[in-house]
């Protein structure tokens, strides 16, 4: 009977980077549901480093590294059963917990091709592929994320098991119930925070793209503005130059105009209903009486309840855009603008 055989056996998952960063940070988790898989953080020496060190050190490090977790497994009644690495740096490490473990066995997971990095210049990459070639022909169950890279290995004599990514954390909010609108602008004392978060919160589905600045220190102290700033729906770009607005705005359903009803706030007219508006995106604004200028572009509505119910009319904009509304607004120039000006100068007898 082997010494180690009354000791528990785990399946150590060697992980290249901490959990939180790691792009398989799914799948590993799902394995981890297993009560005998356990995650392996990166040692302090990172796994780069040791394979960069000259032949013989870094092998040293790496069985040292080896024996240390070796033994507080077995402190703990545990052994390793299996060690799966993702990373042919991590071949070294992995190597060395199977020479101090009988029966041990090595899974190595391939999900890029690491020896073609980006980062990497020649002499570093003759190393990945000799580290990916030793971690291949030591592995006993190869996984990879696609079909090309099996065929790489078969190619190699190699046979590998097919084990494509997936994202169970990635948001997947229901593209059905989506209204997507946009605010370009100011975003300080004049929005109106609390209208906003409780429009969101009657529309679940609500993406709203802030195009402009905003100001933390007009509005640090209010609590709608804090909760905006964190709602994952509310995405802030910051500011951006027209042409760059204008795409953003084609991304969008519906504009708005998200000011307070205030008498700084009720007299004026918004230059971005006309921006959404040649763009034949109608605008949803408080009950405003300087907006009233451009009803024919507007939707003013009292309260969240209304905001979002005209929000939500306007629902699938963004691919049906109203074309009506994009002809006049571009019939809306600055000559025709400026017609009364002109019919002065010209009565003065300037030109």
């Amino acid at each position: 009977m082997d010494a180690d055989d009354h000791l528990r056996p785990l399946c150590l998952l060697l992980l290249p980077r901490e959990l939180e960063q790691f792009i398989l940070r799914d799948q590993v988790e799902d394995l981890m549901q297993a009560q005998q898989v356990v995650a392996v953080d990166p040692p302090r020496i990172p796994y780069g480093a040791l394979v960069r060190m000259p032949p013989g050190v870094g092998e040293r490090l790496a069985d040292g590294v080896a024996k240390r977790l070796v033994r507080a497994l077995r402190r703990n009644g545990d052994r390793p059963r299996v060690v799966v690495i993702f990373h042919p740096v991590q071949i070294l490490l992995g190597h060395a917990i199977l020479r101090r473990v009988p029966g041990c066995e090595l899974w190595y997971g391939r999900w890029d091709r690491y020896e073609h990095a980006y980062d990497a210049g020649p002499a570093r990459r003759r190393r990945l592929e000799v580290l990916h070639d030793a971690a291949a022909r030591m592995s006993s169950l190869t996984f990879v994320a696609s079909e090309e890279l099996a065929r790489l290995e078969e190619q190699e004599g190699r046979r590998a098991t097919l084990v494509p990514l997936s994202a169970d954390t990635f948001p997947a909010p229901d593209p059905a119930g989506a209204v997507v609108a946009v605010s370009l602008g100011h975003l300080g004392w004049r929005t109106d925070w609390t209208l906003l978060r409780e429009v969101a919160q009657r529309m679940p589905g609500l993406v709203l793209l802030l195009v402009g600045a905003w100001h933390d220190d007009e509005c640090r102290k209010d609590p709608d503005y804090a909760w905006c700033r964190a709602h994952p729906g509310f995405v802030w770009l910051g500011p951006r130059t027209d042409e760059e607005a204008a795409r953003l705005i084609l991304c969008a359903d519906v504009g708005i105009v998200p000011f307070k009803v205030e008498p700084f706030n009720d007299a004026g007219l918004p230059y971005r209903i006309l921006k959404y508006a040649r763009l034949g995106r109608r605008t949803v604004a408080p009950d405003l009486a300087g907006v009233r200028t451009w009803e024919r572009a507007v939707t003013t509505a009292a309260g969240a309840d209304a905001f979002a119910a005209a929000l939500a009319a306007q629902a699938g904009r963004r691919t049906d855009p109203d074309e009506a509304l994009r002809i006049w607004a571009l019939e809306q120039t600055a000559r025709a603008q400026n017609g009364p000006l002109w019919e002065r100068l010209w009565a003065l007898g300037l030109s």
